[in-house]
């Protein structure tokens, strides 16, 4: 079993950054592709971005490109969102997903494809 918790949620303006982080244990963290996905109030979830078990491949939504960033660090069981420039549109809940890389190809951009999720830090932006 793998637990996931989000932080670094919160409330900024438009314009504004936040680094969203997401705590990984009970597995081996570097053996898991990791994502992010986000769901606003009325909305689907959906794809924002994808970082595989290594880091050396990242994915990105269009809208997103360019203002967010993913990394992780394995030393410390974490991945991260950095998001700059921040809109109104961004404002949703946040969630980090995991999938072991043993279990077939990257699907990075597919919810159902995640075996497991945290429970969601809210970011609201302001205009």
């Amino acid at each position: 079993q793998v637990q996931l918790v989000e932080s670094g949620g919160g409330l900024v303006q438009d314009g504004g950054s936040l680094r969203l982080s997401c705590a990984v244990s009970g597995r081996t963290f570097s053996n898991h592709n990791m994502g992010w996905f986000r769901q606003a109030l009325g909305k689907e979830r959906e794809f924002v971005a994808a970082i595989n078990w290594s880091g050396d491949s990242v994915y990105y939504t269009d809208p997103v490109k360019g203002r967010f960033t993913i990394s992780r660090d394995n030393a410390k069981n974490t991945v991260y969102l950095q998001m700059s420039s921040l809109k109104p549109e961004d404002t949703a809940v946040y969630f980090c997903a995991a999938r072991s890389r043993y279990l077939g190809r990257f699907d990075y951009s597919r919810a159902s494809f995640y075996s497991y999720w945290g429970q969601g830090t809210q970011v609201t932006v302001s205009s």
